[in-house]
């Protein structure tokens, strides 16, 4: 399946307020949000491209190849946006892009063991220079700290039974190794299937987020980009669960605060630096003909926050 960029039209809007100037697409992925931006911001706009993915990356070098000298790509990870930028000399973006959700390229390749449907090589690495895969970090984890991980980045209500079934099955000499095998014990272990979601949904996103240390990597990158961000600059960024969400929503509040009065006359800022203001004051989504075109767009939710002086 093609790469569709979420939420594409309403991101550009809201993030090209301008001709020209620097942006930055911290999760190139397949290069669509970053073609879109560069043909709408004009022909003085520049943009630095960042994926971790490899194979996405390549993607993105042979999108973004019309627009020549006009773009810097990079391999590496959001969270290191500030030391990315400031090899290449670049603060004052326009624009800042981050896109939270798994790409179709991993979902449907089964080699890279993101998906339950099918048999593949229990992977789940977005950068596969890093040597820590699920199968690894299910031999690593004790049942109380697989509970937790389950807890904490799946939402996973029935976690201490499926800790519980991975820890036997891992004491009878049987590792687990391959995506199927891992989503029949977690179907096994809730008692099997109700309803249209696969019952080892969450424990997958559990596992993805951990292994990538997604949420730590989000906590670090969401302040570098508003520091890089010029005055009027933008920061957009697409989550699709309410982990990451939550995450960004508190974050841009905190930036935004507000001014309060002081008993003795005068005010005072009460909140986090560099100050910001939500462009938007609940999150975009898909229109509802997007999501029949793209059904994974359905969870999107597109924040913007512009930064302040």
């Amino acid at each position: 399946m093609v790469h569709v960029p979420v939420l594409l039209e309403e991101t550009v809007a809201h993030l090209v307020t301008g001709p020209g100037g620097w942006y930055l697409d911290a999760t190139a992925g397949a290069g669509g949000h970053a073609s879109a931006l560069l043909a709408a911001a004009g022909l003085d706009t520049r943009l630095l491209a960042m994926d971790r993915d490899g194979e996405a990356l390549e993607l993105a070098r042979s999108a973004l190849a019309p627009f020549g000298d006009r773009v810097i790509l990079e391999r590496a990870n959001f969270a290191d946006l500030t030391e990315v930028a400031a090899r290449h000399g670049l603060r004052g973006f326009r624009g800042i892009l981050l896109d939270l959700g798994v790409s179709s390229m991993q979902l449907d390749r089964p080699e890279r063991g993101f998906s339950f449907r099918g048999e593949a090589p229990l992977d789940m690495r977005m950068d596969d220079r890093q040597a820590l895969t699920a199968a690894e970090l299910l031999r690593r984890l004790s049942p109380g700290e697989l509970e937790s991980v389950l807890r904490r980045y799946g939402e996973e209500s029935m976690a201490r039974r499926i800790a519980k079934a991975v820890a036997e099955v891992q004491a009878r000499g049987e590792p687990l190794e391959t995506t199927a095998q891992l989503a029949a014990l977690v179907e096994r272990a809730k008692g099997g299937r109700r309803g249209r979601i696969h019952p080892a949904t969450q424990t997958f996103q559990a596992l993805r987020i951990a292994v990538n240390g997604e949420l730590e990597a989000l906590e670090k990158a969401l302040p570098s980009a508003l520091s890089l961000l010029a005055t009027g600059g933008r920061l957009a960024v697409i989550s699709f669960h309410s982990l990451e969400d939550r995450l960004v929503k508190q974050f841009m509040v905190a930036h935004e605060g507000r001014m309060e009065s002081l008993a003795r006359g005068g005010r005072r800022w009460v909140g986090e630096v560099p100050r910001g203001r939500r462009v938007v004051r609940k999150p975009v989504t898909p229109a509802e003909a997007e999501v029949q075109r793209n059904p994974r767009a359905r969870t999107a939710k597109l924040r913007i926050l512009e930064r302040m002086a």
